[in-house]
C-alpha cells in the first residue's frame, strides 16, 4: 500500500496530531461549553460540525497540494519552507500567548442541535487559520519527489480524523470536569503549549536543515 507513509513518519505526525487536539482552540471551546451549558448531545453535534469543517480543509489540501506537485516539485519544496517559517510562528504564538480555554457558561445562546453542529462546521470551514495551518503542515511529511505524494496526503488527512475523533468524544463525554480542570491547571496548559511549540519548532527546523543540504 503505497500511499501509507512510512512508520516513522505515521509517529511523528501521530505524535503532531495529539497535540494539536490536545490544545485548546475555538473549537474545543465550542464543542465543551456546548456539552457543559445544553449536554453531551449538544457538543458532540458541535464537534462533529468541526470535524466536518477538517474533513474538507484535508481534502483540499490534499488535492490541491497533489495538483501543485504534478505542476511543480519546485514549487512544492517552496510551499515546505514557507510552512515551516508558518510552523515556527506557531510555535512562537503558543509560548507567547497560550491557547487557553474560555468561555463563560452565562453567556452560552441556547440552540438547536442542528445550528450548533453549522456552528461548529463554521469555525473551522470558514477560518483561514485553519486553512493555512493543513496547507502548510500536511506537505512536512511528504517527499516532493515521492510518486504516490497525493495518496499519503489524503492518508494523512484521514488519520488527523481517526486520532481526533477518540480523544474528544471523551472530553465531551466529561464536558464539565475536563473545562474546570483545563481552566484551573493554567500550569498544564503552558506545558501542552511549550510542547506544540517544542514539536512545531522542531519539524521547522528539521525541515530547513534538509532543504539546507
Amino acid at each position: 500500500m503505497e500511499f501509507i507513509p512510512t512508520l516513522p513518519v505515521v509517529l511523528a505526525y501521530t505524535g503532531a496530531v495529539i497535540l494539536i487536539t490536545l490544545t485548546p482552540g475555538p473549537d474545543m471551546t465550542l464543542f465543551l461549553g456546548k456539552a457543559v451549558t445544553q449536554g453531551r448531545t449538544a457538543g458532540l453535534a458541535a464537534f462533529f460540525g468541526a470535524t466536518t469543517g477538517v474533513v474538507f480543509h484535508t481534502s483540499f489540501a490534499a488535492f490541491g497540494l497533489s495538483a501543485l506537485l504534478a505542476a511543480s516539485e519546485t514549487a512544492f519544496g517552496i510551499l515546505k519552507i514557507v510552512g515551516a517559517g508558518y510552523l515556527l510562528w506557531l510555535a512562537y504564538q503558543a509560548i507567547r500567548h497560550g491557547s487557553g480555554l474560555s468561555f463563560d457558561p452565562s453567556n452560552v445562546v441556547q440552540q438547536p442541535n442542528r445550528k450548533v453542529f453549522l456552528t461548529g462546521l463554521g469555525i473551522n470551514l470558514l477560518n483561514p487559520k485553519i486553512v493555512l495551518f493543513f496547507v502548510t503542515f500536511l506537505p512536512q511529511f511528504v517527499e516532493p519527489g515521492d510518486p504516490h505524494a497525493a495518496g499519503k496526503l489524503m492518508f494523512l488527512g484521514v488519520l488527523f480524523i481517526t486520532i481526533a475523533v477518540p480523544m474528544c468524544v471523551p472530553m465531551i463525554l466529561l464536558a464539565d470536569r475536563v473545562s474546570i480542570f483545563v481552566r484551573r491547571s493554567p500550569i498544564v496548559t503552558r506545558v501542552v503549549d511549550w510542547t506544540f511549540a517544542g514539536v512545531m519548532g522542531a519539524f521547522a527546523v528539521k525541515l530547513l536543515a534538509a532543504q539546507a543540504k
